[in-house]
């Protein structure tokens, strides 16, 4: 059986592949983000600030839309493709259509004006990301889409995208939001306050951190039967940790073991966690990219040569 093809973006030396044959270059020079499976094998990535690519089953990348706003993140869902923007607005591509158009009704989420931007002051200097999208998600029957603002929780669409509701409390600071693959109801996030889930499709949250050496939760994936997530003391932490919880309700948070290392050097960040059948993909803030073929019980080291990946997807 052949093995999955695992892609890692960077923020400054492109895109990645890595294969049973090494790791081939396949974007060089730009900045890659937001992968996301594109519903048909393929995958998705935000390429520069302005350009939404799909890969093709050569590992040749072809733009599909570009768009005035500097994008973040995507998901696809049925016909469409849903994108996120660094300053909180949401795009929608329709499929043959080409263009990306704006949905008003993100703009009007109750509670947008509390919004905010998740940056931290550090020796006299304001760092960290704008106020805007950081992650996009929707349920395994795309019914529900998430979108995880920063910092602004997680609003949801019941209705494609039209009309948007808040669904927990803005400064839980959310980093990443994901929908199990194939029940819909299930939901996680990775925020500050600790690993969130939701049995409900979003509509209610619960918060887990007993167990963790940090509440600070960055990257979630679900695998198998657990989810997989990222804590760090803070976001510019100089090591983090990788946890699973199982999804049975009485599950608890334990430390991944089998040969990931007790600390990540850095915090494993937003989509930096990817999962896909029996396969899991972590990759470090200093890049360093893990991988298990077992649903995380034995892990390797597949390359320390990443320039500051900024997501994986395995495809």
């Amino acid at each position: 059986m052949t093995k999955p093809t695992t892609l890692v973006a960077t923020w400054g030396d492109g895109l990645f592949a890595v294969t049973g044959d090494g790791l081939t270059q396949e974007i060089a020079g730009q900045p890659v983000r937001g992968l996301a499976p594109d519903g048909h094998g393929g995958a998705l990535a935000i390429v520069g600030p302005h350009s939404l690519r799909r890969r093709g089953p050569s590992g040749e990348w072809k733009t599909i839309a570009a768009s005035e706003f500097e994008l973040s993140c995507c998901v696809a869902v049925r016909d469409a493709i849903y994108v996120g923007t660094d300053d909180a607005r949401m795009l929608r591509l329709s499929l043959g259509g080409g263009v990306l158009d704006p949905l008003d009704g993100f703009d009007n989420v109750a509670g947008r004006e509390a919004w905010f931007a998740g940056f931290a002051i550090v020796n006299g200097q304001r760092l960290g990301p704008p106020l805007g999208i950081r992650s996009v998600a929707a349920n395994s029957n795309g019914t529900v889409l998430f979108a995880n603002v920063h910092v602004g929780g997680i609003p949801r669409s019941l209705d494609g995208g039209r009309t948007w509701q808040p669904t927990m409390d803005i400064h839980s600071d959310v980093h990443e939001v994901r929908a199990h693959q194939t029940d819909p109801d299930i939901v996680a996030a990775a925020a500050a306050v600790g690993l969130c889930i939701s049995r409900d499709a979003g509509a209610t949250w619960t918060i887990e951190r007993e167990g963790l050496h940090a509440s600070h939760c960055y990257a979630v994936a679900f695998s198998g039967d657990d989810i997989i997530f990222s804590a760090a003391a803070d976001p510019f932490a100089a090591e983090g940790r990788i946890y699973r919880r199982p999804l049975k309700p009485d599950g608890c948070l334990v430390p991944v073991e089998g040969g990931m290392p007790p600390w990540t050097e850095g915090k494993v960040d937003t989509g930096c966690i990817a999962a896909n059948g029996s396969s899991i993909a972590v990759a470090d803030r200093v890049g360093n990219l893990y991988v298990s073929d077992d649903f995380g019980r034995a892990w390797s080291c597949r390359s320390s040569r990443l320039t500051t990946p900024s997501g994986v997807l395995i495809c």
